[in-house]
This record gives C-alpha cells, structure tokens and sequence, in this order.
C-alpha cells in the first residue's frame, strides 16, 4: 500500500479509481469484491473504470500463448472465477487495443452502457473463449449490453474512442499504476490530501479499512438485497459472487440455488471452473 498524488476529482466523497485490463484474469476476479464493495458502500463512493491497456500490450508481446493460458488457470482456480485459458491455443489474441477501443466506444452511449459492455466482453473472454478483438464478436456483445449498434459501429475505431482510451493511458502514467488490478482511493472533501493506492488484488477487509481511513470513520455497511433481487439486477452471475457478497461457502450457494432452479427463476450454466446462473423468470 503507497501514497498517491492526484487531486482532480469531482464526485461523491469518495472516488475509486479502477484500473483494470479486460483481457486480465485478476481483474475478472475483481468482481466479487467490487459487487460486495458496491452493494455495503456505494452510498459513500463513486467508481470510474480506468483502462491500463498497455500493460496487456507489453505482457502478450513477452509471454508465450501457453505460459498467459496457465496463468488463467491458475488464477480461475485460485479465485474461483472460471478464466478458460484454451482461448490462448484456440484463437489468440494479437491485438488487445481493439477491444479496449471498444469499451470507450461502448461509454460513449453512457457510464451504465459502458459497465454492461465491459461485463459481457469478459464474459466473452473468459467464459466463451471469445476473441473478443473480432469486429463481429465486439458486435455481437454490443447487441447483448443493449447498446445502439450502429453508433457502436461508428465509435469503434473513431477519433473520440481514440482520445478517451489515450486519456485512460495518460492517468496511469501520471498515478504511476504499473500492475492490473489497482485501486486509488480519494477524498474529494479534501482534495490537499493524497489517495491511497493498492497495488494488485487483496482480501475484501482490507479495501474497506482504506475506505474507512479516508473517511476517518467507520461507515455503516448496508444488508445485502434479497438473493432474487440481486439475482434480477446482475442477471448473470458467479456461484463464487453470490458467495461472497452474502457470507456464504459455495456449497451452501449451491443449495440455495437449487430452489431458484427448480422454481424456473434461474438457469444453471456450467463453465470450466465452477457455475454461473442466468436469472430468467423475466424472459418473455
């Protein structure tokens, strides 16, 4: 944990800065945390998503496709968020800036677009095997977020989603991120004062004792929503994110999920390491 210079904020008291990589299975691993963060927190703070694609850049061009591919292994087994590394043999990927330019073009139909954008890429990446640097695939995840398509279309390789992506880049310069995930925290009650910057992943406790220390109280952490309402609002989730934002072992999500199953109000779906469900009692 270090100190990290940079006051030009405007938000909520707090600011979270987080630079992620999509094609990073750390930062997939992010989301149970970040969700469990969201749902106590989020009335004391804000997100912005900060893209570190050059970090992807420069680790695809050193490392072998088999040596990246033992790496998503690793990291699913660990974390418990499926990374299915055979897209590294199957259909690698080359050139990661067109996805990255595809989540700017995704933000500028809005921050909520933006989120499911980079969701479903992910989801793309990590689940499916997806080269998620293919026109058509990038279409086809467009089509899923809800996002006008054809101002997609046109955004994807425009000068704007250029100038955004470049901004992207020039913060992580300038805060000196050089590892993916990292997290800057900051008040904007008192922009003199410097953030607190984590460098990589870290247990849940330890990102809300930095919160509090920007605080400098101990924030009240709100109850988690029914399962079904969480399970309506995310729509598609991780047997390891239900377990994390409710306190629960995966066995116990199991058993739960099971009476949601036999009810047609979710949809089981396998993946190479553990489950997702896909929340469907909505669906016409």
């Amino acid at each position: 944990m270090k100190k990290c210079c940079w006051n030009n904020i405007i938000a909520k008291q707090v600011e979270i800065y987080v630079f992620i990589d999509p094609l990073c299975p750390e930062c997939w691993a992010l989301e149970p945390l970040l969700k469990k963060l969201i749902i106590e927190y989020g009335d004391k703070f804000c997100i912005r998503h900060v893209l570190t694609g050059r970090l992807t850049s420069l680790n695809i061009s050193k490392k072998a496709p088999s040596e990246i591919a033992k790496n998503w292994e690793r990291t699913a087994s660990k974390s418990g968020m499926s990374c299915d590394g055979d897209v590294w043999y199957e259909d690698p990927i080359s050139k990661p800036i067109t996805a990255l330019l595809a989540i700017k073009a995704a933000e500028l139909q809005g921050k909520r677009a933006g989120m499911r954008f980079l969701r479903k890429l992910q989801e793309c990446l990590f689940l499916e095997k997806q080269n998620i640097t293919k026109k058509d695939v990038l279409i086809s995840i467009a089509k899923e977020a809800g996002l006008d398509v054809e101002e997609f279309s046109k955004d994807l390789l425009s000068e704007t989603s250029c100038k955004a992506l470049q901004c992207d880049l020039k913060i992580t310069r300038e805060m000196e991120v050089e590892e993916s995930p990292t997290l800057v925290f900051f008040n904007n009650e008192k922009i003199e004062e410097e953030g607190i910057k984590l460098s990589g992943s870290f247990p849940y406790e330890i990102y809300v004792q930095v919160l509090e220390e920007i605080l400098q109280r101990k924030p009240i952490a709100k109850s988690p929503p029914p399962l079904e309402e969480f399970l309506a609002h995310f729509k598609f989730v991780a047997t390891k994110e239900i377990a994390v934002v409710y306190n629960l072992t995966c066995q116990e999500v199991e058993k739960k999920m099971k009476k949601y199953l036999l009810n047609q109000i979710v949809e089981r779906v396998p993946v190479k390491y553990g489950t997702f469900w896909r929340y469907i009692k909505d669906r016409d």
